[in-house]
Protein backbone atom coordinates (compact mmCIF):
# COMPACT_ATOMS: atom_id res chain seq x y z
CA UNK A 1 0.00 0.00 0.00
CA UNK A 2 0.91 3.92 -0.30
CA UNK A 3 1.18 3.95 3.71
CA UNK A 4 3.59 0.77 3.62
CA UNK A 5 6.02 2.72 0.78
CA UNK A 6 5.87 5.83 2.92
CA UNK A 7 7.01 3.78 6.14
CA UNK A 8 9.71 2.19 3.63
CA UNK A 9 10.97 5.73 2.63
CA UNK A 10 11.00 6.59 5.86
CA UNK A 11 13.39 4.20 7.03
CA UNK A 12 15.44 4.48 4.47
CA UNK A 13 16.23 8.45 4.35
CA UNK A 14 16.48 7.70 8.39
CA UNK A 15 19.23 5.14 7.52
CA UNK A 16 20.65 7.75 5.36
CA UNK A 17 21.17 10.08 7.75
CA UNK A 18 22.65 7.85 10.13
CA UNK A 19 24.99 6.93 7.64
CA UNK A 20 25.95 10.59 7.34
CA UNK A 21 26.26 11.09 10.81
CA UNK A 22 28.67 7.85 10.98
CA UNK A 23 31.03 9.54 8.05
CA UNK A 24 30.99 13.27 9.98
CA UNK A 25 32.00 10.96 13.41
CA UNK A 26 35.19 8.85 11.73
CA UNK A 27 36.50 12.21 10.61
CA UNK A 28 35.90 13.74 13.51
CA UNK A 29 37.97 11.12 15.13
CA UNK A 30 40.64 11.42 12.18
CA UNK A 31 41.01 14.70 13.02
CA UNK A 32 41.62 14.12 16.79
CA UNK A 33 44.20 11.30 15.85
CA UNK A 34 46.06 14.03 13.38
CA UNK A 35 46.40 16.32 16.07
CA UNK A 36 47.52 14.08 19.00
CA UNK A 37 50.52 12.81 15.99
CA UNK A 38 51.12 16.04 15.42
CA UNK A 39 51.20 17.05 19.45
CA UNK A 40 53.54 14.35 20.14
CA UNK A 41 55.90 14.66 16.69
CA UNK A 42 56.16 18.33 18.59
CA UNK A 43 56.86 16.89 22.13
CA UNK A 44 59.40 14.72 20.27
CA UNK A 45 61.32 17.41 18.22
CA UNK A 46 61.68 19.26 21.19
CA UNK A 47 63.04 16.65 23.32
CA UNK A 48 65.89 16.62 21.14
CA UNK A 49 66.98 19.70 20.64
CA UNK A 50 70.09 20.77 22.24
CA UNK A 51 69.93 22.86 25.81
CA UNK A 52 71.63 26.16 25.55
CA UNK A 53 75.00 26.93 27.32
CA UNK A 54 75.29 23.01 27.39
CA UNK A 55 77.97 20.74 25.93
CA UNK A 56 75.29 19.51 23.55
CA UNK A 57 75.12 23.00 21.62
CA UNK A 58 78.92 22.93 20.86
CA UNK A 59 78.49 19.40 19.33
CA UNK A 60 76.50 20.98 16.78
CA UNK A 61 78.96 22.63 15.25
CA UNK A 62 79.47 19.02 13.47
CA UNK A 63 77.90 18.36 9.59
CA UNK A 64 76.68 15.46 11.45
CA UNK A 65 74.93 16.95 14.10
CA UNK A 66 73.53 19.93 12.25
CA UNK A 67 71.99 17.58 10.16
CA UNK A 68 70.23 16.45 13.06
CA UNK A 69 68.73 19.30 13.86
CA UNK A 70 67.25 20.37 10.80
CA UNK A 71 65.57 17.18 10.69
CA UNK A 72 64.23 18.13 14.14
CA UNK A 73 63.27 21.18 12.82
CA UNK A 74 61.61 20.02 9.30
CA UNK A 75 59.92 17.47 12.00
CA UNK A 76 58.10 20.04 13.81
CA UNK A 77 57.25 22.00 10.54
CA UNK A 78 55.48 18.52 9.15
CA UNK A 79 53.69 18.30 12.35
CA UNK A 80 52.52 21.52 11.30
CA UNK A 81 51.17 19.94 8.16
CA UNK A 82 49.16 17.42 10.24
CA UNK A 83 47.52 19.89 12.25
CA UNK A 84 46.06 21.78 9.01
CA UNK A 85 44.91 18.46 8.27
CA UNK A 86 43.13 18.44 11.12
CA UNK A 87 41.80 22.05 10.93
CA UNK A 88 40.71 21.82 7.42
CA UNK A 89 38.93 18.50 7.74
CA UNK A 90 37.19 19.63 10.73
CA UNK A 91 35.85 23.26 8.80
CA UNK A 92 35.40 21.88 5.32
CA UNK A 93 33.92 18.52 6.79
CA UNK A 94 32.66 17.88 9.82
CA UNK A 95 31.40 21.73 10.40
CA UNK A 96 30.08 21.65 7.18
CA UNK A 97 28.26 18.02 7.88
CA UNK A 98 26.90 18.40 10.61
CA UNK A 99 25.20 22.02 9.54
CA UNK A 100 24.03 20.00 6.36
CA UNK A 101 22.53 17.19 7.85
CA UNK A 102 20.16 19.44 10.29
CA UNK A 103 18.97 20.83 7.58
CA UNK A 104 18.39 17.35 5.87
CA UNK A 105 16.12 16.42 9.16
CA UNK A 106 14.37 19.23 8.71
CA UNK A 107 13.71 18.78 5.11
CA UNK A 108 12.99 15.03 5.35
CA UNK A 109 10.25 15.89 7.98
CA UNK A 110 8.38 18.60 6.17
CA UNK A 111 8.08 16.07 3.11
CA UNK A 112 6.70 13.19 5.08
CA UNK A 113 4.27 15.29 7.11
CA UNK A 114 3.25 16.41 3.49
CA UNK A 115 2.67 12.51 2.76
CA UNK A 116 0.67 12.32 5.61
CA UNK A 117 -1.63 15.12 5.31
CA UNK A 118 -2.29 14.27 1.72
CA UNK A 119 -2.80 10.84 2.76
CA UNK A 120 -5.23 11.98 5.66
CA UNK A 121 -7.03 14.55 3.00
CA UNK A 122 -8.17 11.62 0.45
CA UNK A 123 -8.87 9.48 3.77
CA UNK A 124 -11.42 12.09 4.76
CA UNK A 125 -12.32 12.60 1.39
CA UNK A 126 -13.71 9.08 0.97
CA UNK A 127 -15.46 9.20 4.44
CA UNK A 128 -17.31 11.82 3.48
CA UNK A 129 -18.09 9.45 -0.25
CA UNK A 130 -18.36 6.68 1.85
CA UNK A 131 -21.14 8.75 4.44
CA UNK A 132 -22.76 10.06 0.95
CA UNK A 133 -23.46 6.83 -0.78
CA UNK A 134 -24.86 5.89 2.91
CA UNK A 135 -27.31 8.10 3.05
CA UNK A 136 -27.87 8.03 -0.82
CA UNK A 137 -28.80 4.17 -0.58
CA UNK A 138 -31.10 4.76 3.04
CA UNK A 139 -32.80 7.85 1.56
CA UNK A 140 -33.76 4.95 -1.88
CA UNK A 141 -34.92 3.01 0.56
CA UNK A 142 -37.09 5.36 2.61
CA UNK A 143 -38.52 6.31 -0.91
CA UNK A 144 -39.51 3.31 -2.49
CA UNK A 145 -41.25 1.98 1.45
CA UNK A 146 -43.00 5.19 1.45
CA UNK A 147 -43.94 4.67 -2.54
CA UNK A 148 -45.35 0.94 -1.84
CA UNK A 149 -47.42 2.46 1.19
CA UNK A 150 -48.71 5.13 -0.69
CA UNK A 151 -49.47 2.50 -3.56
CA UNK A 152 -51.17 0.13 -0.96
CA UNK A 153 -53.41 2.68 1.07
CA UNK A 154 -54.45 4.19 -2.66
CA UNK A 155 -55.64 0.74 -3.33
CA UNK A 156 -57.11 0.21 -0.48
CA UNK A 157 -61.05 1.51 -0.64
CA UNK A 158 -61.49 1.61 3.02
CA UNK A 159 -59.13 4.17 3.66
CA UNK A 160 -59.70 8.16 2.83
CA UNK A 161 -59.07 9.96 0.59
CA UNK A 162 -57.12 12.12 2.74
CA UNK A 163 -54.82 9.45 4.19
CA UNK A 164 -54.16 8.75 0.55
CA UNK A 165 -53.40 12.39 -0.11
CA UNK A 166 -51.06 12.27 2.97
CA UNK A 167 -49.30 8.94 1.44
CA UNK A 168 -48.65 10.58 -1.67
CA UNK A 169 -46.76 13.36 -0.73
CA UNK A 170 -44.97 11.75 2.07
CA UNK A 171 -43.86 9.30 -0.79
CA UNK A 172 -43.24 12.43 -2.92
CA UNK A 173 -40.92 13.95 -0.15
CA UNK A 174 -39.27 10.81 -0.10
CA UNK A 175 -38.74 10.72 -3.55
CA UNK A 176 -37.16 14.29 -3.41
CA UNK A 177 -34.98 13.30 -0.62
CA UNK A 178 -33.69 10.62 -2.69
CA UNK A 179 -32.80 12.32 -5.56
CA UNK A 180 -31.47 15.25 -3.45
CA UNK A 181 -29.12 12.50 -1.99
CA UNK A 182 -28.22 11.24 -5.38
CA UNK A 183 -27.57 14.13 -6.93
CA UNK A 184 -25.41 15.26 -3.69
CA UNK A 185 -23.58 11.77 -3.94
CA UNK A 186 -23.04 12.08 -7.60
CA UNK A 187 -21.21 15.38 -6.92
CA UNK A 188 -19.22 13.94 -3.71
CA UNK A 189 -18.04 10.94 -5.81
CA UNK A 190 -16.96 13.46 -8.65
CA UNK A 191 -15.20 15.67 -6.49
CA UNK A 192 -13.78 12.37 -4.66
CA UNK A 193 -12.83 11.24 -8.25
CA UNK A 194 -10.63 14.64 -8.87
CA UNK A 195 -9.36 14.30 -5.30
CA UNK A 196 -7.94 11.04 -5.77
CA UNK A 197 -6.40 11.24 -9.32
CA UNK A 198 -4.85 14.90 -7.66
CA UNK A 199 -3.23 12.58 -5.02
CA UNK A 200 -1.86 9.66 -6.73
CA UNK A 201 -1.09 11.18 -9.98
CA UNK A 202 0.66 14.98 -8.83
CA UNK A 203 0.84 15.25 -4.78
CA UNK A 204 2.00 11.88 -3.74
CA UNK A 205 4.22 12.09 -6.83
CA UNK A 206 5.70 15.12 -6.23
CA UNK A 207 6.29 14.20 -2.51
CA UNK A 208 8.09 11.20 -3.99
CA UNK A 209 10.32 13.42 -6.59
CA UNK A 210 11.26 15.83 -3.65
CA UNK A 211 12.43 12.85 -1.24
CA UNK A 212 13.98 10.93 -4.58
CA UNK A 213 16.00 14.67 -4.94
CA UNK A 214 16.64 14.96 -1.22
CA UNK A 215 18.15 11.33 -0.87
CA UNK A 216 20.05 12.21 -4.31
CA UNK A 217 21.40 14.89 -2.60
CA UNK A 218 22.29 13.31 0.54
CA UNK A 219 24.50 11.14 -1.93
CA UNK A 220 26.22 13.22 -3.69
CA UNK A 221 27.13 15.11 -0.88
CA UNK A 222 28.88 12.38 1.10
CA UNK A 223 30.54 11.70 -1.91
CA UNK A 224 31.90 15.30 -2.57
CA UNK A 225 33.23 15.31 1.39
CA UNK A 226 35.06 12.16 0.72
CA UNK A 227 36.63 13.58 -2.05
CA UNK A 228 37.26 16.69 -0.03
CA UNK A 229 38.70 14.11 2.80
CA UNK A 230 41.70 12.78 0.20
CA UNK A 231 42.25 16.70 -1.02
CA UNK A 232 42.82 17.97 2.11
CA UNK A 233 45.54 15.14 2.41
CA UNK A 234 46.77 15.74 -0.99
CA UNK A 235 47.00 19.68 -0.49
CA UNK A 236 49.81 18.95 2.20
CA UNK A 237 51.69 16.76 -0.21
CA UNK A 238 54.41 19.34 -1.74
CA UNK A 239 54.74 21.46 2.37
CA UNK A 240 55.95 17.87 3.42
CA UNK A 241 58.00 17.02 0.60
CA UNK A 242 59.58 19.96 0.90
CA UNK A 243 60.38 18.97 4.48
CA UNK A 244 61.32 15.83 3.58
CA UNK A 245 63.53 17.12 0.97
CA UNK A 246 65.22 19.30 3.71
CA UNK A 247 65.75 16.21 5.81
CA UNK A 248 67.60 14.67 2.49
CA UNK A 249 69.29 18.07 1.74
CA UNK A 250 70.88 17.99 5.69
CA UNK A 251 71.82 14.10 4.80
CA UNK A 252 73.65 15.36 1.91
CA UNK A 253 75.50 18.08 3.28
CA UNK A 254 77.13 15.71 6.21
CA UNK A 255 81.01 15.55 5.38
CA UNK A 256 82.69 13.08 7.25
CA UNK A 257 86.22 14.76 6.20
CA UNK A 258 85.16 18.03 7.55
CA UNK A 259 83.69 16.54 10.90
CA UNK A 260 87.55 14.18 11.01
CA UNK A 261 89.05 17.45 10.58
CA UNK A 262 87.48 19.30 13.72
CA UNK A 263 88.12 16.40 15.87
CA UNK A 264 91.98 17.10 14.71
CA UNK A 265 92.29 20.61 15.10
CA UNK A 266 90.17 20.45 18.38
CA UNK A 267 92.43 17.57 20.12
CA UNK A 268 96.12 18.42 18.60
CA UNK A 269 98.74 18.20 21.10
CA UNK A 270 101.51 20.33 18.80
CA UNK A 271 104.20 17.99 20.65
CA UNK A 272 106.59 16.53 17.97
CA UNK A 273 106.40 12.40 16.94
CA UNK A 274 108.97 10.56 19.45
CA UNK A 275 112.95 9.84 18.09
CA UNK A 276 113.72 6.19 17.90
CA UNK A 277 114.60 4.26 21.09
CA UNK A 278 118.20 2.76 21.59
CA UNK A 279 118.81 -0.51 21.79
CA UNK A 280 120.02 -1.32 25.31
CA UNK A 281 122.43 -4.17 25.23
CA UNK A 282 122.91 -6.06 28.73
CA UNK A 283 124.64 -8.81 27.54
CA UNK A 284 128.09 -7.18 27.04
CA UNK A 285 129.64 -6.35 30.60
CA UNK A 286 133.50 -6.31 30.78
CA UNK A 287 134.59 -10.38 30.17
CA UNK A 288 137.22 -11.44 32.20
CA UNK A 289 138.96 -15.24 32.32
CA UNK A 290 140.27 -16.76 35.52
CA UNK A 291 143.45 -16.26 34.03
CA UNK A 292 143.51 -12.33 33.55
CA UNK A 293 142.23 -11.91 37.24
CA UNK A 294 143.41 -12.33 40.49
CA UNK A 295 142.26 -15.47 42.74
CA UNK A 296 140.85 -12.10 45.30
CA UNK A 297 139.49 -10.15 42.52
CA UNK A 298 137.28 -13.66 41.52
CA UNK A 299 136.56 -14.33 45.42
CA UNK A 300 135.59 -10.31 45.52
CA UNK A 301 132.06 -9.26 45.83
CA UNK A 302 132.73 -6.28 43.75
CA UNK A 303 131.04 -6.08 39.92
CA UNK A 304 133.07 -5.67 36.69
CA UNK A 305 131.89 -2.50 35.12
CA UNK A 306 130.12 -2.37 31.46
CA UNK A 307 132.60 -1.97 28.79
CA UNK A 308 129.96 -0.05 26.86
CA UNK A 309 127.64 2.11 28.68
CA UNK A 310 124.07 2.51 26.81
CA UNK A 311 123.24 5.55 24.96
CA UNK A 312 121.33 8.29 26.89
CA UNK A 313 117.30 7.54 26.71
CA UNK A 314 115.35 9.45 24.00
CA UNK A 315 112.17 11.32 24.97
CA UNK A 316 108.74 9.54 24.48
CA UNK A 317 105.72 11.30 23.46
CA UNK A 318 104.25 12.14 26.68
CA UNK A 319 100.93 10.04 25.32
CA UNK A 320 102.39 6.66 25.12
CA UNK A 321 104.08 4.78 27.68
CA UNK A 322 107.97 3.26 27.51
CA UNK A 323 107.61 -0.35 26.84
CA UNK A 324 110.23 -3.01 27.67
CA UNK A 325 111.91 -4.33 24.71
CA UNK A 326 112.51 -7.91 24.97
Amino acid sequence: SLQDQFDNLEKHTQWGIDVLEKYIKFVKERTEIELSYAKQLRNLSKKYQPKKNSKEEEEYRYTSTRAFLATLNEMNDYAGQHEVISENMTSLITAELTRYVQELKQERKSHFHDGRKAQQHIETCWKQLEASKRRFERDCKEADRAQQYFEKMDADINVTKADVEKARQQAQLRHQMAEDSKAEYSSTLQKFNSEQHEHYYTHIPNIFQKIQEMEERRIVRIGESMKTFAEVDRQVIPIIGKCLDEITKAAESVDHKNDSQMVIEAFKSGFEPPGDVDFEDFTQPMKRTVSESSLSNSRGDGKSEPKFSSKSKGKLWPFIKKNKVL
